[in-house]
């Protein structure tokens, strides 16, 4: 499959473009005052939308994704020429490296600039559950599949250069910071054995990360003054819940409740970012605090997310990135984003778009997605 994508991406690096540009507009506010009013539902000037390209498209096109980016800075946000680091070599590039998070989970890589998997977990057996130790909050904040958590300090100093510069401020909670959590800690197949056979041990388990990402909160509020704080955690598969809605209320949601009203109350918003097909779940999402959440389109149907989402709650919709960007024509790709603003847009906000680009998507399609969002974002609706 590697070496089927390497071959495409060689197609690609050197095919010949056929873009439209469209040209630049401005707007009269921030983007920062954009975004929260977006999420507000208080009138933005335009839809928010941002491009986000993994690290091996970065390594491969380079030089020429660069331009692209530079042409298009409404939808990539703060791009700076020379903030890609890219390899020795061009292209897809293998990784073989393993990493012992703080929580005591092993992941292995296999390519760079992709997430890799967890291959051991240190709760596999609940003989070792008695022994176990979370990480110590004070000492950070944990990132998925990083050995060492971010210390506060340097934390606390990006919010504070975040405020300074007038930009959006964004207390960056772990990706995979609870569902995904549970089963890294006891490995997927025993964790959904748990939530049938329901042991103490999960019980206890749940109540303990909870309280660990309580305690995060509470670090993130000594900061000051934030505008949203930002949560992953991928809760379906690509055509169903691994998990029954009622499970997901008995065991997941009282601590995503906890956690998001908590934050709430504060005045702050809560970001969700989740893959895969949740439909099952939106309205307990919502009940449980969230009010932007970043969701997969094709999976979880265009109509699904306008009859439970519209009006309700902002949408951050992932544009179709399986199937659409990276093999459809710009035609296509140009149509699907009209069809999306003119379903899901409304006047007074809520709805935000991210396209996040894998291999092997050929330039022009980025370019093609681009252009596309800088003509629909305008809210001429």
């Amino acid at each position: 499959m590697l070496q089927l994508i390497e071959e495409k991406l060689k197609t690609t690096f050197t095919r010949g473009m056929s873009v439209v540009n469209v040209p630049m507009r401005s707007s009269s506010i921030s983007w920062r005052e954009n975004y929260l009013r977006s999420i507000e539902f208080r009138g933005p000037e335009y839809i928010p939308c941002r491009i986000t390209v993994m690290w091996p498209l970065w390594n491969t096109y380079r030089e020429m994704l660069e331009e692209v980016a530079l042409k298009h800075p409404l939808v990539f946000p703060g791009f700076k020429p020379g903030s890609v680091k890219y390899g020795v070599n061009p292209g897809v590039l293998r990784s073989d490296r393993t990493v012992k998070d703080p929580f005591g989970c092993v992941w292995s890589f296999n390519i760079e600039g992709f997430q890799g998997q967890v291959t051991q977990h240190p709760l596999e057996s609940w003989e070792d559950f008695k022994d176990y130790e979370m990480p110590d909050p004070e000492d950070g904040v944990p990132v998925e599949g990083a050995e060492k958590p971010t210390p506060w300090d340097a934390i606390f100093s990006g919010l504070d250069k975040a405020r300074a510069e007038g930009n959006l401020i964004v207390a960056g909670m772990p990706h995979g910071f609870f569902f995904q959590r549970l089963y890294y800690l006891r490995g997927f197949t025993n964790l959904m054995k748990d939530f049938i056979r329901k042991p103490p041990q999960i019980y206890e388990l749940i109540d303990r990360l909870t309280e660990f990402n309580l305690k995060l909160v509470d670090r993130f509020l000594e900061s000051g003054r934030i505008d949203v704080f930002n949560f992953g955690d991928d809760l379906g598969t690509q055509t169903r819940m691994p998990i029954s809605p009622r499970t997901f209320r008995e065991f997941i949601f009282p601590s995503y409740a906890k956690i998001f009203q908590k934050i709430r109350s504060r005045g702050i918003h809560v970001y969700l970012h989740t893959d895969g097909h949740i439909v099952e779940v939106l309205n307990q999402l919502i009940e449980a605090g969230v009010n932007v959440l970043n969701i997969q389109d094709r999976v979880n149907g265009l109509d699904n997310i306008a009859s439970i989402c519209k009006s309700r709650i902002c949408v951050d919709l992932d544009i179709d990135r399986q199937y659409l960007v990276p093999f459809r024509r710009g035609e296509d790709i140009r149509n699907y984003i009209k069809r999306v603003v003119g379903l899901l847009a409304m006047r007074n906000g809520g709805l935000m778009l991210e396209a996040e680009i894998h291999p092997p998507t050929p330039l022009e399609n980025i370019e093609a997605v681009a252009n596309a969002m800088e003509e629909f974002m305008w809210l001429q609706i």
